[in-house]
């Protein structure tokens, strides 16, 4: 397979073409994907071509891209190719220029050792460097100068040659640091906030300490939980990998060792994903620009457990509604409005049902995801921006305030950034709790979520009926490209459901 790659601003832009290959966890045996509580979700080897790609040292998941940073002063994107959720090739891979405090490129390997990157909670990208260690902030990767942290590390000092900080990973305004040892009398691990430090040791699996484990990359969840990607090598018998899971409280827990007989190299990049309530990881090889290792790119889910022992179950509280019914050309939908739980919303939507400004709109677009369990996606409708029926935008109402979730039949309000929504609303087909709020998210959409406020309690069929109908491949725009039905449906009617007399 080929995947497109590009120079970065500033440099020659020339195209070259990278050749990929896929790659199982187990060779022997495809169709065992579970390592740990891993399932693997595809990988491919990137090989160096003309342009020696390699020498990738840390990796770190924004906005559709990884990121990573090269043992040779470059940084990185590529954008992975998938097919429902499976990690199939590479799209295209971007490389640039790493530069010095003035803004120039790094050139001398004592400098150039670029080892981690994350980005922090303003926006910037931090790498640290070895050999010269330091950690630097970035403004721009493609064109930004280096500058120093207010506060580097304090494991920084101390550091020696080719054993400097591998691991940077963002949570929120705390940054976790992880220097290249363990087991030794200085601890590995550091979490830095507000200009102070918390300096603890976390240590590798026994099957990966009794051949020299070390950290060598982290990424953090937005529930708190650091993952932690050991690696190890011995002559004689090879890489081994592992995963330490880190609570907020400082508990780790390895998710999974990877030893031989699977799949390895030299993993010095871990990534995380948060995607449709799911948690993807991907871990990339350091080939050191040998052709004796290999640039390996992998992705894997974490697998979603049931706790071993069941909660006491919440006292049943009955939270004021009102259903509503729509009235569509292809049936009635009939929804139960959470007039308690999310107060703003729920007006909101009421007002417009009462004013008759949802009669005679329709539902016009389809999101279809290809994943179980289907139908899956959302149908949306409402007014459109018509000036004659919006109201004014609403407060949001988070789901981490009301307790709400975009489960299966969830409403949701549409929206392009928190205080916007009006009068355009989703329906939720299977769960898509992505859409829910996510505190440890940078990204302003992200952080704040959907607003949901009620769920679908008659009508589902309608409503995947309506999924199911045929888009215009030439409407819409952005992501909404050939989510627009060619046909909308039409909403005749909508109306509060009468209460049953006494």
């Amino acid at each position: 397979m080929l995947a497109t790659v590009t120079s970065a601003p500033g440099l020659a832009q020339d195209e070259i073409f990278a050749i990929t290959q896929p790659v199982e966890l187990r060779q022997n045996d495809p169709e065992n994907i579970e390592v740990g509580e891993l399932i693997y979700r595809g990988g491919v080897v990137i090989e160096p071509g003309e342009e020696k790609i390699g020498g990738i040292s840390g990796l770190e998941w924004h906005d559709g891209l990884l990121y990573a940073v090269s043992d040779d002063g470059k940084w990185l994107t590529i954008e992975p190719d998938e097919i429902n959720g499976r990690l199939i090739d590479v799209l295209t891979i971007t490389r640039g220029d790493l530069n010095d405090e003035r803004g120039r490129r790094l050139r001398d390997k004592e400098d150039a050792d670029a080892e981690a990157i994350t980005r922090d909670a303003d926006g910037n990208w931090l790498v640290s460097f070895e050999r010269r260690h330091r950690v630097w902030r970035y403004s721009n990767l493609a064109e930004g100068a280096g500058a120093d942290l207010e506060y580097p590390p304090s494991i920084l000092f101390g550091a020696q040659g080719n054993s400097g900080i591998e691991t940077l990973a963002q949570l929120g305004d705390r940054l976790l640091v992880c220097g290249e040892w363990a087991g030794t009398d200085r601890d590995n691990c550091s979490i830095v906030v507000d200009g102070g430090e918390i300096a603890f040791e976390v240590t590798p699996p026994p099957e990966l300490a009794e051949h020299g484990g070390v950290p060598t990359d982290a990424a953090c969840g937005s529930d708190g939980t650091c993952y932690i990607l050991f690696r190890s090598y011995r002559e004689g018998q090879g890489n081994r990998a592992a995963i330490v899971a880190m609570s907020i409280e400082g508990d780790t827990e390895t998710i999974a060792s990877l030893l031989p007989s699977l799949t390895l190299d030299n993993f010095e990049g871990l990534a995380l994903r948060e995607q449709f309530g799911k948690t993807f990881l991907y871990l990339v090889s350091d080939n050191n620009f040998s052709e004796n290792q290999r640039t390996l790119l992998m992705k894997f889910e974490i697998r979603q457990t049931e706790p071993l022992i069941a909660a006491t179950p919440e006292p049943e509280v009955n939270y004021e509604t009102t259903d509503v019914v729509l009235e569509t050309e292809m049936g009635d939908i009939k929804i139960r409005l959470e007039t308690e739980r999310a107060p703003i919303t729920a007006a909101n939507f009421l007002r417009y049902i009462d004013e008759g400004r949802f009669d005679g709109t329709v539902f016009y677009r389809a999101m279809k995801l290809e994943r179980e369990p289907m139908p899956n996606g959302l149908i949306q409708g409402g007014t459109q921006f018509d000036p004659e029926r919006i109201l004014p935008g609403i407060l949001h109402e988070p789901t981490t305030q009301t307790g709400l979730s975009h489960t299966n039949g969830a409403l949701s309000m549409a929206m392009g950034e928190p205080g916007t929504a009006n009068g355009d609303f989703s329906i939720m087909l299977a769960d898509q709790v992505g859409l829910d709020a996510q505190p440890g998210s940078n990204d302003p959409i992200w952080k704040n979520g959907y607003a949901v406020f009620g769920y679908v309690i008659e009508g589902m069929d309608v409503v995947s009926a309506i999924h199911a109908l045929p888009a215009d491949p030439d409407k819409g725009e952005g992501m909404m490209v050939g989510q627009i039905l060619a046909d909308p449906v039409t909403i005749l009617d909508a109306r509060r459901v009468e209460e049953p007399a006494e």
